[in-house]
């Protein structure tokens, strides 16, 4: 097992990491940038060491300040967490070449998903659904138009390194397609370095469902089953929840055999999450591999009572997964508490927390690295914490999930709160009718 775990990430994930490393008896080192020095991922860490200004270029994107770290501290071990270097093959690869353990897949293996379209060709060949699509990189808007005619509208345009909604625009006739051709392009290559996009059929009305998956080192690979992320704002995902209220236990069954089928297409060895589209009529399509700890890990950890990151790290050190699939037995539904103005088209809100009072009791969790006095800075991502729930059924969870939003107070910023506790209360979503295009009709009060 690793004497010492750096943790290459910041906030709640790196808070993650150090609560679970420590009930191992793994030691604990955090990296954070000037801007990040009263962050409590500093306080909790067993050593810190600042490695740059604020901006992600200059602290948590630097690899030489970062392998600097992991030297000067005897670190041997690094957990990236989510997003900054979390699926960069290069990260990995100098981790692996200087003898450190990158706790994830291999640089071979977050290549194989990182590109969508070698991960497409990857899952036709192992055969898993995938979205009815032109093959390869379009090279000329003509080709594109060409294509489109064929699939038949609406189309949706993706960036092939993309994520996040990034270089991604839905065509609907084609008169639409020369203009978000050439903006999708321009925004993958702003975005990614890379303005390769492709074509896809676009699914209409579909649900974004997860499948979390593990691998070991031995060709061993389960499931964890679903999570259902459908409630999104522009791509970006503010509601997660297991098992998927849209699920049925054939579908479950189908979907959790073509995630493990995807896995061991690439001989997938840490945690990961496989995406899928799922229409109306539930036909699902693969549309993308996470090879990396979720955001929303937390509800496949209440539903199974698995702790995930355990896993990673155990997996990592060359243990054996048993090979079981598992399957909720319990209900978790997670809303992201973001520092953003949701009656200001969700503006973000940095600034000095005044007040801050997190709320408690049974089937309730909050993993935030924020407190009373806390100062959000402008350059990361707007998200201050996860608030969880856990109860027996779907409704239960969510009258739980109301009632701790009533109790969670945060002044001196805007945040995500107010959004929450409307939803909470809306009908269509109780009632579980809703898809990727929900809040397009959602009013805000």
């Amino acid at each position: 097992m690793f004497k010492k775990i750096l943790i290459a990430n910041r906030g709640e994930i790196a808070l993650r990491v150090i609560r679970t490393a420590r009930e191992m008896g793994i030691k604990t080192v955090a990296v954070y940038s000037t801007a990040d020095r009263d962050s409590l991922h500093v306080k909790f860490a067993d050593e810190a060491v600042c490695i740059g200004k604020p901006q992600s270029s200059d602290s948590y994107l630097n690899i030489a300040n970062i392998m600097s770290a992991v030297e000067i501290t005897n670190a041997d071990a690094v957990h990236p967490g989510y997003g900054f270097l979390a699926e960069n093959s290069r990260f990995a690869r100098i981790c692996n070449e200087h003898g450190i353990k990158f706790i994830g897949p291999t640089p071979e293996m977050i290549n194989a998903m990182g590109d969508k379209i070698t991960a497409k060709e990857t899952m036709i060949k192992a055969g898993v659904p995938v979205v009815p699509g032109g093959e390869g990189l379009l090279q000329s808007v003509d080709e594109a138009k060409g294509l489109a005619r064929e699939m038949g509208y609406p189309i949706i345009l993706k960036a092939t390194a993309g994520g996040g909604g990034k270089g991604m625009r839905i065509v609907w006739e084609e008169s639409e397609l020369e203009k978000a051709y050439d903006t999708a392009k321009a925004e993958a290559l702003a975005s990614f370095k890379n303005d390769g996009i492709y074509m896809e059929k676009f699914v209409e009305e579909p649900r974004h469902i997860e499948i979390q998956v593990a691998g070991d080192q031995y060709g061993n690979v389960c499931h964890l089953s679903e999570r259902d992320c459908s409630i999104q704002r522009r791509h970006q995902k503010l509601v997660e929840e297991s098992p998927s209220p849209f699920m049925t236990d054939e579908l479950r069954y189908k979907m959790g055999e073509a995630a493990k089928k995807a896995a061991a297409a690439i001989n997938y060895e840490s945690v990961g999450t496989i995406e899928f589209l799922v229409d109306k009529h539930r036909n699902f399509y693969f549309m993308e591999m996470n090879t990396r700890i979720q955001v929303e890990h937390c509800v496949t950890e209440e539903v199974i009572n698995y702790d995930l990151i355990k896993e990673q790290i155990l997996i990592a050190a060359g243990h054996r997964i048993s090979g079981k699939d598992y399957f909720p037995q319990m209900h978790s539904i997670e809303c992201r508490i973001n520092a953003e103005d949701p009656y200001n088209d969700f503006r973000p809100s940095p600034g000095k927390i005044t007040v801050c009072h997190q709320p408690g009791g049974h089937g309730v969790r909050v993993d935030s690295h924020v407190y009373a006095g806390y100062v959000i800075p402008p350059y990361y991502d707007s998200m201050i914490g996860k608030l969880i729930t856990v109860a027996q059924t779907r409704q239960e969870a969510i009258q739980t999930m109301y009632r701790a939003l009533s109790e969670y107070v945060i002044e001196g910023v805007k945040t995500t709160i107010p959004f929450h506790l409307q939803l909470m209360q809306d009908e269509r979503f109780r009632s579980g009718d809703f898809n990727t295009k929900f809040l397009e009709s959602f009013k805000l009060k």
